[in-house]
């Protein structure tokens, strides 16, 4: 199975994220997702009314954008929303139950970029 990125605004709020990213890598570790889920800090991602933004996104799969997310306290969710997430067909998660809170943190779901040559 082909790795996925996991990522965490650096901007939102303004104190940093160094705590919530050990948090989720934490709970990745103990859902045994440490090795295909690569947490990534990254700049504004335009959701600032609502912080925490995280996102999911893997080649060949849809991309979501999840907004108000307390990152230490939904630790366990946002492993369990990668779970759900790398076995969902082209990452596109139908059933939302198993991702917790998060389902009702979802602002922005992408569909699969397909390539520019139309493979």
């Amino acid at each position: 199975m082909q790795p996925v990125t996991l990522l965490l605004c650096a901007t939102c709020d303004g104190t940093g994220r160094g705590a919530d990213r050990k948090a989720i890598s934490a709970a990745l570790a103990q859902a045994g997702l440490a090795d295909q889920v690569t947490v990534d800090m990254v700049e504004c991602m335009g959701a600032c009314e609502q912080p925490v933004t995280i996102g999911l996104q893997g080649a060949g799969r849809a991309s979501y954008v999840f907004a108000g997310v307390r990152p230490q306290q939904d630790a366990g969710d946002i492993a369990r929303t990668c779970a759900t997430y790398l076995a969902a067909q082209a990452g596109l998660i139908t059933d939302a139950r198993p991702c917790g809170r998060l389902r009702d943190c979802l602002r922005a779901r992408l569909p699969v970029l397909m390539s520019v040559d139309g493979d």
